[in-house]
């Protein structure tokens, strides 16, 4: 085993944690931002389910929340494993070394296939859904060649581009990333090669449960998994409002190397990859201006943990805070507005202690009244 695929060792979730985890991310309100504070504050995912009614009541919430029971876990769990599934968690080997440094990263994924190619630097590939034939042909260019190169190939699985960049690299690795559960493939066209991606080298990844059909709202959320997992992303044609400049957006937001192939000024579907290059892309002709370009960031180092990264720790509680009183929750819920705010500079404004801070806008969060933004800003929702 070399250094790079050591870095991405961790520590395997119990069976009994596994469960609680997969109740608490399904549990109404609970996000990647919020699971993730929960456990850091009550330590496990245990007791921070038993807390979750409290905590809502506590944010003026104004009805019960709905917590996923233990027959809801332990179902999904089953059916994961008849379509020969599984769950990974963030501090876990399998989970993508890359996507664990993000802000929001999934607590949970599901995943199908072969779980290896995370090991490797990925690289993300996407683009039109309405693809030119030119454009499939760059695609799977790129995508054969870098994987040669010993890069796992990532994309969503949709027409286009993305089925050109998963094709290309069937037999070196690749991953899809999908908006809806594992078991709901988008578009259908693509079952045949999701089959054949999850059946040899490649990876099925999903934080959506079981059986959920994918909406349009979906979709920015499984963009954000391919810029997170991807040490660069690469558009090859993408029109001026699409996915492909979201997943462009995120990339950057990670700190992630933005690649665009230039493309005809006459066709609209290269209007937002000529519009990336003038913001700042790095320009792609051939394979070989990617591999260059990250050549010198695939550093064994990048694949261990960021210093001070705040991922879920079970059982690693620490005093827990005595409740915040109604004077301290009405003066930080009066900090906020639609505007978002960062925390920080809640915790300025308001003079008040950054942990309790923090557990208000847990309890504002489980009773639907925040809205939690990139960066960790956030900002009330109206009434």
């Amino acid at each position: 085993m070399d250094d790079r695929s050591a870095g991405t060792r961790g520590i395997a979730l119990t069976e009994r944690q596994r469960i609680a985890w997969l109740r608490l991310i399904r549990s109404d309100n609970v996000g990647p931002v919020t699971f993730r504070e929960l456990i850091n504050h009550f330590g496990s995912a245990e007791t921070a389910l038993e807390m979750l009614p409290e905590l809502s009541r506590r944010g003026g919430a104004s009805r019960s929340i709905r917590v996923a029971s233990r027959g809801e876990a332990e179902r999904e769990l089953e059916i994961a494993e008849r379509h020969g599934a599984a769950f990974v968690g963030i501090g876990e080997p399998d989970y993508p070394p890359f996507l664990r440094q993000i802000d929001g990263a999934p607590p949970l994924l599901a995943v199908k296939g072969d779980r290896r190619v995370v090991a490797a630097p990925a690289v993300g590939i996407v683009g039109a859904r309405n693809a030119s034939i030119s454009g499939m042909k760059f695609a799977s260019l790129l995508a054969r060649e870098i994987g040669r190169a010993g890069y796992t190939i990532v994309s969503g699985l949709a027409r286009g581009i993305d089925t050109a960049a998963h094709r290309a690299s069937l037999d070196t690795g690749t991953v899809a990333a999908m908006a809806g559960g594992l078991d709901k493939p988008y578009p259908p066209e693509n079952i045949g090669l999701l089959d054949e991606l999850t059946h040899g080298q490649g990876l099925a990844i999903s934080e959506m449960p079981f059986g959920w059909e994918p909406r349009a709202r979906d979709f920015p959320r499984r963009n954000r998994l391919i810029a997170g997992m991807s040490l660069g992303l690469v558009v090859v044609e993408a029109a001026m409002r699409s996915g492909s400049l979201i997943t462009a957006r995120n990339a950057g937001d990670f700190g992630r190397q933005v690649f665009a192939v230039p493309g005809s000024p006459l066709d609209p579907r290269c209007e937002g990859t000529n519009g990336l290059l003038k913001d700042g892309a790095t320009i792609v002709t051939t394979p070989q201006d990617v591999l260059e370009a990250l050549r010198p960031l695939c550093e064994p180092d990048l694949f261990t943990p960021r210093p001070g990264a705040r991922e879920p720790a079970e059982d690693a509680r620490p005093g827990l805070l005595a409740p915040p009183n109604d004077s301290q929750r009405e003066r930080i819920a009066d900090a906020l507005s639609q505007v978002p705010a960062e925390i920080d500079d809640i915790v300025r404004h308001t003079g008040i202690a950054p942990a309790t801070v923090y557990l208000v806008l847990l309890e504002l969060d489980l009773a639907g009244r925040i809205q939690r933004h990139a960066g960790g800003a956030v900002s009330i929702l109206p009434d």
